[in-house]
């Protein structure tokens, strides 16, 4: 592994400025042009066998090195429609065009920069280095993984049938926890996610007159508060749900009731049956409110996206782990528990029926964090910003980068040994 990495210390400031760029301008999901543009750019002048445009603007890059496994390393390149606080000289004052026509701020606040950036390097260092390992490597920068639909994309525009086949899938991503750490889990890592649109109509009228009307502000408000007894007596306490109404939209006047109220939900589930079984109350409960109301219409859901549960192959998993071990010390390496979040990396592993892992990576000053082996709970006490937020910036960059392109490395070393297929 030694070989792999020598010389990644050297790479550093190099990488840091194209964080910079690429933190400073963002793209949201399917829109990912220019930071696509620079990615080919880099893995051509690397020497790789570049293909563009793969699921919309997804890109693939191909180095073939002798006989030997087959990686897939995966970085994810959209952004959030988040507005950037005050913070470093690089921010993003970026604007986008939203799914709903709006236009909004634009930020890297999920660190997808920091995911292109450390998998540049590593594709860069391994062509570099090719006399250290044998084999065949696939860098994947996939977009849309935001709204869950990226790597279905990638696979929906032939990817098997494209590009080589691949015997493990390794990916990483950037959380709040101490620069330098990694996090781990084998087995179920990242829950399943369902995201709907749901529209209830009523019937609009004067707000001095509600009884001529059917108010659904009030339909969906009731919906909002009965969709909460789904966890709390629906689902056993042994089972883990989540669901969340981020968005309510309705009418435009105080004194006008709308004809319709607009309401998104999220949910998370670890079981694919209590994922049916949520699924099935939300669908209930939305109905009923509406019939309770005498709503004229039926409403109407949609889903909006779906991110799959996210599984890492144990055997994998425990070899990385003992790979990580052995290059970066047992005091930066944890075995993480299973995560609410949700990833559709996944999907790369299960298409082409191949093991995959998944870990995570700090990037911010250690001495927010109290436990760096649970660094969750300095976030939920405000000691440090989350992932998703305005202020997820990593403020340990350089050393940060320089882990995760190590971490690439180390990982995809462990099947890049000159060895026949496992």
């Amino acid at each position: 592994m030694s070989a792999l990495t020598t010389g990644v210390a050297d790479r550093i400031a190099d990488l840091a400025a194209l964080y910079q760029d690429l933190h400073e301008h963002p793209e949201l999901s399917f829109q990912e042009k220019r930071t696509a543009t620079i990615v080919a750019k880099r893995l051509t002048e690397a020497g790789f066998e570049v293909t563009t445009g793969v699921g919309g603007t997804g890109v693939v890059g191909v180095l073939r090195n002798g006989e030997g496994a087959s990686v897939l390393l995966r970085a994810d390149m959209d952004a959030l429609p988040v507005r950037e606080i005050e913070q470093v000289p690089y921010r993003s004052r970026a604007t986008g065009v939203g799914p709903d026509g709006d236009v909004v701020p634009v930020m890297h606040a999920c660190g997808h920069d920091t995911h292109v950036t450390a998998l540049i390097g590593a594709a860069e260092q391994l062509a570099a280095r090719r006399a250290d390992w044998s084999g065949t490597v696939l860098a994947v920068f996939q977009p849309a993984e935001e709204i869950g639909a990226g790597a279905r994309a990638m696979l929906d525009d032939g990817f098997l049938d494209r590009f080589p086949r691949y015997d493990v899938a390794l990916g990483q991503h950037v959380i709040s926890a101490p620069g330098g750490h990694l996090y781990v889990c084998p087995g179920v890592f990242m829950a399943a996610a369902d995201s709907l649109r749901v529209t209830v109509f009523g019937r609009g009228g004067h707000g001095s007159a509600p009884q001529t009307t059917v108010d659904p502000i009030v339909i969906a408000s009731a919906i909002v508060l009965r969709l909460q007894t789904i966890v709390s007596r629906e689902i056993a306490a042994t089972d883990v749900a989540v669901v969340t109404v981020g968005s309510l939209r309705a009418g435009s006047k105080e004194n006008v009731i709308p004809a319709e109220a607009e309401l998104k939900l999220n949910i998370r589930t670890f079981d694919p049956d209590v994922r049916l079984r949520v699924l099935a109350a939300v669908d209930r409960i939305v109905r009923a409110e509406a019939a309770a109301a005498g709503a004229p219409r039926e409403p109407e859901i949609t889903p909006l996206n779906e991110f799959p549960l996210l599984v890492n192959d144990e055997v994998a998993a425990e070899r990385i782990i003992a790979a990580f071990t052995t290059a970066f010390g047992q005091d930066q390496v944890h075995r993480s528990g299973t995560k609410p979040a949700s990833e559709d990396f996944g999907g790369f592993g299960s298409a082409a029926g191949v093991p995959s892992v998944f870990w995570n990576f700090g990037a911010f000053d250690g001495q927010l964090y109290a436990d760096p082996a649970q660094p969750q709970l300095a976030v939920a006490a405000g000691a440090a910003p989350g992932n998703h937020s305005s202020q997820f910036v990593p403020n340990d960059v350089e050393p940060a980068l320089r882990r995760a392109v190590e971490a690439l490395l180390t990982a995809a070393g462990v099947w890049l040994n000159g060895r026949t297929r496992a």
